[in-house]
């Protein structure tokens, strides 16, 4: 019924928007595909700063297609710029040194600060010297892996002023992963906190990044300092202007922090003695920016390359558009810079276009279900972007948390990380949005740098759940499996027709695996892995990934990486992982494990297998269900057929064509062992 309802863009939004009608944008779109380096060469002169401008001629080249040769892509190669003098010193140059660039909430209400433009030049350049003193160059590799605090900010933009290739890990990921994402990005240094809280919970990020380092040195690799930020501990300076209350959180007397002299360095010792001067690397357009690791479907995460020039304009434009950004809008991402969403709709983006933004360190739910309308309501937010998950939670509490707060402001509503389902469509735009604010569900990835199918909140009539329309220089193409184009009314994959600013350039140290994943299925063409369909009136639906892979509370995993932490179980021969349907987090793991002969399927071994994702990976990827599988359905040839085990995770019993299956009694047995309580 979704696909028969048109709501049409906010009148006061549209008033105002960078885009006020189709007709508008219809021509906006076709220049930005017809003719890209004109439409993406204004856009470049207009909004950015180049030490040498693009080359003529040089603005766009590239290869999608594996059969002519190695795949690539370059935006305005032979430019010269750098990022961080776009995103702070451009703003302070014209006269924006004193507008706030963020408002800081910490894990508690009462925990709060805010930080200038030109404050956070001057935190900036202070940390690029530091870097230099520990002989950081351009070209080499940061590691970082902080909580949501000011100083996350200031050390990506540190390396980026200087020309360091940043590396972020979500704070939420285990020694192992920090480990792995560690070693395979060869990065000379870590930044990190000795510690966060996260709602009631206490982490010491310190002891997590100690167990990384001493991984990394068993595997002979060496990090020859961490730098370590004073956030919680027991010396740690209050964060702002403002002085916190007795009941915030910080300083917290119970955290301890092990310090090994000559290896581990405080960051405000450091940062005393530095000078507030320091001139920017100039870099050519292609040269790397960062790289942010995502999942894949063998399980081994990939470091997926940014650049300089061609992402920054992405992000920028991206966010100009989609969120109709004016100069006088308080926007708020409640995502994690760990993540590719906090790194384009956080930092770069929002920065980028001289915005106000707010930095949330907290749980969206703590100390209760109305923080986040407590926020909107303080700061006035009037751009707000977040998950389906957390949409799903809020609407567990029902409508009175959200509305004893005054939510006037909100004029843009955001949706990220997954396809939004219809329900909490409506929820978002008739309880938060109160029917008078413009809903842009956004669809991109980690590799796409910034969206790719969104509405534009001035134009587009939106129909509950659909990604709409394609974003400037976006071709989005509907493929069957054979690789034959679906015209008009049809379900297929999702692919991208030619390049644009902001897709990735590589996968760090791998490139064949950079062509393999994403352009040797279908050549000539981009390949997101997600499916979609095209209804009658055009508008594209995202169905959701078509790999093995499960999107949980909006973090995409691979299913092979799950079941790599379950087969090191000494007790699990094999492991098999599909995704779940989950009413809050959209998608859940849900695990078959073959035990060894000899050994017995108890709820203590459930709970090991568990804590052992959770210890490999992170407590984000914990399985929802673990399932006793004395044998798992497999093809003749030993493939392991996964739409069966999606079937039984789903007490679904159309199968459908099993004549390739070696052995069907296994079926019976699956079912028989499904959890009473699933």
């Amino acid at each position: 019924m979704s696909e028969d309802i048109l709501f049409q863009p906010s009148t006061e939004v549209q008033n105002v928007a960078h885009v006020k009608s189709m007709k508008q944008y219809d021509e906006m779109y076709k220049e930005s595909v017809e003719n890209p380096e004109q439409f993406w060469g204004k856009i470049a002169e207009k909004d950015f700063f180049f030490k040498s401008p693009p080359i003529s001629g040089k603005f766009l080249n590239y290869n999608f297609d594996v059969n002519k040769g190695k795949v690539f892509v370059e935006w305005m190669k032979g430019a010269v710029t750098n990022v961080c003098y776009n995103v702070l010193d451009r703003h302070v140059e014209n006269g924006k040194k004193d507008k706030v660039c963020f408002y800081w909430e910490g894990n508690d209400p009462d925990d709060y600060s805010e930080i200038t433009y030109g404050n956070l030049y001057k935190q900036v350049c202070k940390f690029a010297n530091v870097l230099k003193s520990l002989k950081i160059m351009k070209g080499d590799h940061v590691a970082i892996y902080m909580p949501m605090i000011v100083e996350l900010v200031v050390a990506m933009l540190a390396c980026a002023r200087i020309g360091a290739v940043h590396s972020i890990v979500f704070g939420g990921f285990s020694s192992d992963s920090l480990a792995e994402r560690i070693i395979d990005g060869k990065c000379c240094l870590l930044i990190t906190a000795d510690g966060v809280y996260r709602g009631k919970k206490l982490i010491n990020l310190k002891d997590i990044a100690d167990g990384a380092l001493k991984l990394c040195k068993e595997q002979n690799f060496n990090v020859k300092n961490t730098v370590v930020v004073r956030h919680l501990g027991p010396s740690a300076p209050l964060s702002g202007k403002k002085p916190t209350s007795p009941a915030a959180k910080r300083p917290c007397t119970s955290l301890t922090t092990n310090i090994t002299e000559g290896c581990d360095l405080w960051y405000d010792d450091l940062m005393a003695d530095a000078s507030e001067e320091c001139k920017p690397e100039w870099l050519d357009a292609e040269d790397p920016l960062f790289m942010l690791y995502t999942s894949g479907s063998t399980g081994k995460p990939k470091g997926v390359v940014h650049t300089q020039a061609g992402y920054m304009m992405y992000a920028a434009t991206t966010f100009k558009y989609v969120f109709d950004y004016h100069d006088d809008d308080i926007y708020w991402c409640t995502a994690d810079i760990g993540w590719i969403t906090g790194h384009s709709y956080i930092t770069y983006g929002p920065m980028a276009n001289g915005a106000t933004s707010v930095l949330f360190e907290g749980v969206p739910t703590y100390p209760g279900p109305e923080r986040c309308w407590q926020v909107v309501q303080k700061y006035k937010v009037s751009k707000f972007y977040t998950a389906p998950t957390l949409i799903r939670t809020l609407m567990k509490y029902g409508e009175d948390p959200i509305k004893r707060f005054d939510r006037s402001s909100l004029k843009v509503l955001g949706s990220v990380g997954e396809p939004i389902n219809p329900e909490a469509w409506l929820f978002y735009h008739k309880v938060i949005g109160d029917e008078k604010c413009s809903i842009v569900d956004t669809f991109w990835q980690t590799e796409t740098g910034g969206h790719t199918m969104t509405p534009l909140p001035g134009c587009t009539p939106t129909k509950p759940g659909a990604a709409t329309f394609p974003f400037f220089g976006i071709v989005p193409v509907l493929m069957d499996e054979k690789g034959k184009i679906i015209e008009g009314e049809g379900e297929g994959y999702l692919v991208f027709k030619q390049p644009w600013p902001g897709v990735m350039r590589t996968v760090y140290g791998n490139h064949p695996r950079y062509e393999q994943t994403y352009f040797t299925q279908f050549p000539g063409y981009y390949k997101t892995g997600d499916g979609a369909k095209r209804d009658k009136d055009g508008y594209m639906w995202i169905t959701g990934r078509i790999d093995d892979m499960v999107n949980v509370s909006g973090h995409l995993l691979s299913t092979a990486e799950v079941e790599s932490a379950l087969v090191e179980h000494e007790k699990v021969a094999e492991a098999a992982v599909v995704s779940l349907p989950h009413k809050i987090k959209g998608e859940s793991c849900y695990c078959f494990v073959t035990l060894i002969d000899g050994f017995d399927f108890t709820s203590e071994l459930v709970t090991d297998l568990k804590s052992a994702v959770r210890t490999k990976i992170g407590a984000f990827a914990q399985p929802e269900v673990i399932q006793n599988a004395p044998g798992l359905p497999k093809t003749r040839s030993g493939k392991i057929m996964r739409r069966i085990l999606r079937k039984i995770a789903r007490n679904d019993h159309d199968f459908g064509d099993v004549s390739t299956m070696a052995d069907s009694s296994v079926i019976e047995v699956l079912f028989a062992n499904r959890p009473t309580t699933n």
